[in-house]
């Protein structure tokens, strides 16, 4: 590939460089966030979006940022990372059966949590991820005795490493799915600032020129993490089977399938579509027209907002 790549000059190299994840000087590209990196193990952490749990601890180096519904209409926060790590993530949450779907994308990530219901545990022991709970890694965990529980842990992702055996790698671009360069060539609307709402949760994005990024509000509450890429990915949310210990029942975030999506990059909003046709594939934007909807390069947030 490389004798191939350097044969091209022009538009025509960056496009080959693009598509293959590589540098003309051996470096690779995030497939996460199509920036020059170093991606490694994927680390994925479920992550408190509870008041009491804000501020959060690493979102701003976060390479995905995924919202998803959960019991009440709440939300949490599922992260993920490969290659540079920050010091320390949390507070850490518990997991949920539809987390295990969504991270089958990234191939075997360490998957750190604070627990999770019998069904769900027995779920995450068969799946394809490396289960690091505070049970599987203690030494990885501490709590930060100025936050009142259950909004106090935290996990050192360097340290859950060093323990995690069998970790995959990120996936190349073509396996996650997701592309990066230059916006659509038409279409988009101005919008300096975007909402998305669950029944209990509120996400603002509002752009800022100066940066180039999206400052994030959750509830109204500015936290440190400005993404290049917002995406509100349309997706169906139903009733598991599963109950919390207040006889709420679950929900379950399908991620496989299909469905619209809203894009925000660049000050602007995009309508799209997405397409993920199996567990193992990973999630690709396109526009109405079926052409690949690229996003601007940097970290990505995805809300699962209900279709």
């Amino acid at each position: 590939m490389r004798t191939q790549i350097r044969t091209l000059t022009g538009a025509a190299a960056l496009a080959l460089l693009a598509a293959t994840g590589c540098g003309g000087d051996g470096g690779r590209t995030s497939p996460f966030t199509g920036e020059r990196g170093d991606p490694g193990p994927v680390v994925a952490v479920k992550i408190d979006n509870a008041p009491g749990a804000r501020p959060q601890t690493g979102l701003d180096s976060a390479d995905l940022v995924y919202a998803e519904e959960v019991e009440g209409g709440l939300s949490r926060l599922v992260g993920v990372w490969s290659g540079t790590l920050p010091g320390r993530i949390g507070p850490v949450r518990s997991a949920r059966e539809s987390d295990l779907e969504l991270l089958a994308q990234f191939g075997r990530p360490v998957f750190a949590y604070s627990g999770a219901q019998e069904t769900v545990a027995a779920a995450i022991r068969r799946a394809d991820v490396v289960a690091a709970s505070p049970d599987a890694a203690p030494r990885a965990y501490e709590r930060d005795g100025r936050r009142a529980s259950p909004h106090n842990l935290y996990v050192r992702p360097e340290e859950l490493l060093d323990t995690a055996e069998g970790a995959g790698d990120a996936p190349d671009a073509a396996g996650a799915g997701l592309r990066f360069g230059a916006a659509p060539g038409s279409g988009g609307e101005p919008a300096r600032t975007y909402d998305a709402a669950f029944p209990q949760a509120r996400f603002t994005f509002r752009w800022s020129a100066d940066e180039g990024r999206w400052r994030v509000l959750l509830d109204g509450d500015a936290v440190d993490a400005r993404p290049a890429t917002v995406v509100v990915q349309r997706v169906t949310v139903r009733e598991s089977a599963l109950r919390d210990a207040n006889g709420n029942p679950t929900p379950y975030t399908e991620t496989v399938g299909s469905g619209g999506a809203v894009v925000l990059r660049d000050g602007r909003a995009y309508d799209g579509r997405w397409e993920r046709p199996d567990a193992e594939a990973g999630t690709e934007f396109t526009t109405p027209g079926g052409d690949p909807l690229r996003f601007a390069r940097g970290p990505v947030w995805i809300v699962l907002d209900r279709a």
